[in-house]
């Protein structure tokens, strides 16, 4: 199937034009621009990274709108699409782009800096938290974007003619979206929220850290007790590091199902455990040796570890006081639910009093201290800890 038109002095046109070489992409961005749309597909089914496969970039020329499909399976793309995310004098208006950023980052060695996120400035203005970019679309300017192709295979070649519209489709509003959504921002006097927000997006894509506590967010680590818990903290921390290095999905190194059991009651011996994994469907058989190792050498930090069921003995009231606190003071400024604090970050507060999650912190923590710092102060010390 033929791909859209290749030449690169095409007129401005809202069809998308196919771009597999770098010189015909560094003849599009020759061109000074104040701002680009951006957004990427992406495989990640069988790997722990993810692999670009296209990246789609919407271009303001001579008044129009330009949209380019960029093949990034092409070789030598990857340096044409970096230096355009590191110009700081073009803004990337993108939707909801954690996953891309993780794509960029690893394919290109860049990130969009400076950012405007469309999904973030929607929640900031007052519109629902994490709303997707086709209902944002409707929203904002009338029109019904189709669905079709969410699930669809980005790496092959030629991609099919719903694809190519599908991609165009994802770029082709978004300064309609970034027009509208400043607007509101500037009347509500918060551009510096966003611009905050996504500075720190864009730190933490730039040198993305493990979750120091992973155990936390299972919920089965609850009912374990604490050399349990910290054997779990073992496993989560190697696997999310073998992951990484092997570039493989976790879940295919070591279900979290599988780490629990192991966590809790541990094999006697390497023997004992060789047993256990060739029992079991999706254990990593051949890896025994290593996962006996990481069973049974302690981490330094492990014994600084929150105990995980303290997030189930926190105190109900206390914790219904400080949602119910946060909620309204996200009514008074017209934020949706979530957008000042998730659950988890306060869980994270009232289990270490004073020690204001990352997340929290910038605008956050000015608009929420002056309402949480009674409540925080109250919470008597060892909270969380078990009797």
């Amino acid at each position: 199937m033929p791909h859209p038109s290749t030449d690169s002095n095409t007129a401005p046109s809202p069809d998308p034009i196919w771009i597999s070489e770098p010189a015909a992409l560094d003849a599009q961005l020759a061109r000074p621009l104040a701002r680009v749309g951006l957004d990427t597909e992406f495989i990640r089914e069988r790997t722990y990274w993810p692999k670009l496969a296209l990246v789609q970039i919407a271009l303001e020329v001579d008044g129009g709108l330009r949209i380019l499909l960029v093949d990034t399976l092409a070789p030598g793309m990857a340096e044409p699409v970096a230096r355009l995310l590191r110009d700081r004098s073009v803004l990337k208006v993108m939707h909801s782009p954690s996953e891309d950023l993780v794509a960029f980052s690893h394919d290109c060695g860049a990130l969009p800096d400076p950012l405007f996120d469309t999904q973030a400035a929607a929640a900031l203005a007052g519109m629902d938290a994490g709303m997707g970019y086709q209902r944002l679309v409707e929203q904002v300017t009338g029109v019904l974007l189709p669905k079709g192709e969410t699930r669809s295979d980005w790496l092959r070649r030629p991609l099919s003619t719903a694809q190519l519209g599908y991609a165009a489709d994802d770029v082709r509003h978004l300064f309609a979206l970034h027009d509208e959504l400043d607007r509101r921002l500037g009347e509500l006097g918060r551009r510096d929220w966003l611009a905050a927000d996504a500075r720190r997006t864009l730190e933490r894509a730039a040198a993305p850290e493990s979750e120091r506590w992973p155990h936390l967010s299972l919920r089965a680590a609850q009912f374990l007790d604490p050399p349990a818990q910290q054997r779990l903290l073992r496993l989560l921390r190697w696997r999310e590091a073998y992951a990484r290095e092997t570039d493989r999905p976790r879940t295919w190194i070591l279900d979290n199902e599988l780490a629990n059991a192991l966590a809790r009651q541990p094999p006697p011996d390497a023997a004992g455990l060789q047993a256990r994994l060739d029992a079991h469907p999706k254990a990593p058989r051949k890896l025994g040796p290593l996962i006996w190792k990481v069973l049974n050498e302690p981490l330094p930090d492990e014994a600084d570890a929150p105990d995980a069921s303290g997030i189930e003995r926190l105190d109900r009231q206390r914790m219904r006081a400080v949602k119910d606190a946060v909620a309204l003071r996200g009514r008074e400024l017209g934020l949706p639910d979530g957008v000042l604090a998730s659950r988890k970050h306060l869980e994270a507060l009232l289990l270490a009093p004073g020690q204001w999650p990352g997340a929290l912190e910038g605008w956050r923590r000015e608009q929420l201290e002056p309402v949480l710092a009674p409540l925080l102060a109250g919470i008597a010390t060892g909270v969380g800890n078990r009797d």
